[in-house]
């Protein structure tokens, strides 16, 4: 296991699962830029990092406008004098109900936040990855990543989109020992989960979400943000291109590479 002070981007640091992303690896001592749209939410988890003797600076950023992307890159350069891992966290999920009903905006939202946002910092923060001869990316898939999400076809044909780019990216990166992962953070409640249960879309079309919060089925956000630091902090370029769920112990599952690499277990595509 390798354990070295990294420079990290997280992208909606701001709240919810970014925010415990955040704050996991600031606990480890990492130098983090966050970024989100909402300045006042990101530069206030960069105060309470740096409050508890830590190292962030707060960038806003739009993850879909590609001048707001690299300025984010250019800014934790500038700052960090390099960027080792990407934490493609932001994520939109506003577009409920029947495809034929919903709101094409709000379709177009979700699909641009959730998949074209992490190719626009993907595509930024390469180069200078492959320049220094490695790093980590790590991207947040979810719901409708393997199957069917009825009544939430925009964040299910995003998250699919990001599996296969994951994948994709990772055999392309193999050769410049820059690792990407996609993880899976369980249903946590979040803003975005709210959604489906506050508003009248949600509580129409995503009725299954409100009886799994009933069951129990609640995964706190430090999970997810446990799973990133023990990914950030540990050697598992060999495992690169495959999924990690929120109750996976990396270091465990590393345990029994040999059997996943020669049987191809762990992937993101259809089997």
């Amino acid at each position: 296991m390798h354990i070295d002070r990294e420079r990290i981007i997280v992208t909606g640091a701001g709240r919810g699962i970014g925010r415990a992303i955040a704050l996991e690896l600031a606990r480890g001592g990492h130098a983090l830029a966050l970024a989100s749209r909402t300045a006042a939410q990101i530069q206030t988890v960069a105060d309470e990092i740096a409050a508890a003797g830590g190292t962030a600076i707060a960038v806003p950023t739009d993850v879909t406008n590609r001048d707001s992307v690299e300025e984010l890159v250019s800014r934790t350069l500038e700052r960090f004098g390099g960027i080792d891992v990407v934490v493609n966290n932001a994520g939109s999920y506003r577009a409920f109900g029947p495809t034929w009903e919903t709101d094409p905006e709000s379709f177009w939202t979700d699909l641009t936040i959730n998949l074209l946002g992490p190719y626009l910092l993907c595509r930024a923060a390469i180069p200078g990855m492959i320049e220094q001869g490695g790093g980590t990316i790590i991207n947040m898939i979810g719901g409708g990543a393997a199957g069917p999400l009825p009544y939430g076809n925009a964040y299910g044909t995003s998250k699919a989109g990001l599996t296969r780019f994951t994948e994709t990216l990772a055999e392309e990166l193999k050769g410049h020992r820059i690792a990407v992962f996609a993880t899976n953070p369980g249903l946590v409640r979040t803003e975005m989960t709210e959604l489906q249960l506050t508003t009248d879309a949600g509580r129409k079309w995503m009725t299954r979400i409100a009886e799994l919060f009933e069951q129990g089925a609640d995964r706190p956000p430090t999970d997810a943000a446990r799973l990133v630091r023990a990914l950030v902090e540990g050697d598992y370029f060999d495992l690169t291109g495959r999924r990690f769920g929120p109750g996976d112990d990396p270091a465990t599952v590393a345990a029994d590479t040999d059997r996943i690499v020669r049987d191809d277990l762990r992937t993101l595509r259809f089997r």
